[in-house]
């Protein structure tokens, strides 16, 4: 099956001004040519397939929005080549558009005085969507979520949450080949996460529509993609699927503390004493991150409980947050 989204040696620069400073300096800027190149994206190749959901994950600053700006057609590549679903997105931009669809955090593609379903008859026209096929994927987002809440209501007066729910439903709607999603959770409660979570993953077993979801919430990473790829300084740290990202940070074991007494100076004294791991604080929590390849969480047990009464404690495996944490602090992995 040839896939839905193919990258090959993708580079995008820019060319930025060195700026100077002062009043003078602006006025010199307005004629000068001393410009540098800036790289935010480096050389990066990949192929996604029909049905995959596909965390692009990445620092602030990495290149994961100038790299969806080029998927989506809104930024020409320097150098590489990109098709979504056989199309050169910046070539062919119409028929790209009609393709995929967005969501880019709280920016609302919906009418804002309009009730939501004379939002989805506008959005209908726009992508000539067959009435066949526009009833059919109004009688599924009925069985996904309750209708009856948001269908009517002005976009203007509805919950964040709920003006969310309703974009993703506005993404789908033409059934696009493929789904960008931009921190689509971002600012909402558990439970409305929880609920764009199911959504997300329902629409896209029902349809096989290929997402590509960059966010922060590694939440949202572990309920709903099975493949990740991080990108930092524009290059591409790691491309493969979250078991064997664990699996390589396997030897890291979290052990949590709770000690008698002051929290803080258990803290201090712990630092002082265990040097082969890593120790940070959460609330009434000491967490200890030890690298069991190096020594034994057992033995790092006992150092602790040398000089520091404990009332309760917790062993557990590491988060895929800490584990992204530690690649962006350690650059590429072998895969």
């Amino acid at each position: 099956m040839e896939p839905v989204l193919q990258m090959k040696h993708i580079t995008k620069e820019f060319k930025v001004l060195n700026r100077r400073e002062g009043v003078k300096g602006t006025l010199k800027d307005l004629f000068s040519r001393d410009y540098k190149i800036l790289r935010a994206v480096d050389d990066i190749s990949m192929d996604i397939s029909r049905g995959e959901i596909v965390g692009y994950l990445g620092p602030n600053g990495a290149g994961k929005s100038t790299t969806i700006k080029m998927m989506t057609g809104v930024l020409e590549p320097t150098s590489g080549e990109i098709l979504v679903g056989g199309n050169v997105p910046y070539k062919h931009r119409t028929k790209n558009a009609q393709e995929i669809g967005v969501v880019f955090g709280q920016r609302s593609q919906l009418w804002w005085s309009l009730p939501l379903i004379e939002s989805f008859k506008i959005l209908k026209d726009i992508y000539q969507i067959e009435t066949k096929d526009y009833n059919d994927m109004l009688e599924l987002y009925a069985s996904l979520v309750n209708m009856d809440e948001i269908i009517k209501k002005p976009v203007r007066q509805m919950s964040l949450g709920q003006r969310t729910l309703s974009d993703i439903l506005a993404a789908f709607l033409h059934n696009p080949k493929m789904v960008f999603l931009d921190e689509p959770t971002i600012g909402l409660d558990v439970s409305m996460k929880a609920r764009i979570r199911t959504l997300i993953h329902a629409l896209n077993k029902e349809k096989q529509t290929t997402v590509i979801l960059t966010t922060h919430d590694m939440g949202d990473v572990d309920a709903l993609c099975r493949r990740i790829v991080i990108i930092d300084h524009g290059k591409m740290l790691y491309d493969n699927d979250i078991e064997h990202l664990k699996q390589f940070f396997g030897a890291y074991r979290t052990l949590k503390l709770r000690p008698f007494g002051d929290r803080s100076d258990a803290e201090e004294k712990i630092k002082a004493t265990v040097t082969d791991a890593s120790v940070s604080s959460d609330d009434d929590w000491i967490s200890v991150l030890v690298d069991e390849s190096k020594t034994g969480v057992m033995k790092v047990l006992g150092q602790i409980q040398e000089i520091v009464k404990i009332k309760d404690m917790q062993l557990e495996e590491i988060s895929t947050e800490e584990v992204i944490k530690k690649i962006y602090e350690g650059g590429p992995i072998t895969q």
